[in-house]
């Protein structure tokens, strides 16, 4: 549940990212180097890596989480 909430956060971002990119990428394109503008597999890249950071950030915490007794959870509280 934690990281599913973690993964749709994330796409949404990334989905409003790249449109915004793909709008503002005429005013960046003096910093492109050796990639087109619009280069697809540079915005696909860095979507999937970035979605593979947001998600292994997210499972690694909430996988540690299972494995916490909850009653000593709520008795360390």
């Amino acid at each position: 549940m934690v990281v599913r909430s973690s993964v749709v956060a994330a796409a949404v971002g990334v989905v409003v990212g790249l449109g915004l990119a793909w709008v503002g990428v005429d005013l960046l394109e003096a910093f492109l180097f050796g990639t087109s503008p619009r280069d697809p597999l540079a915005f696909v890249a860095s979507a999937a890596l970035l979605l593979t950071v947001v998600t292994l950030a997210s499972y690694v915490p909430a996988r540690r989480a299972t494995r916490v007794d909850p009653v000593e959870a709520l008795r360390a509280e």
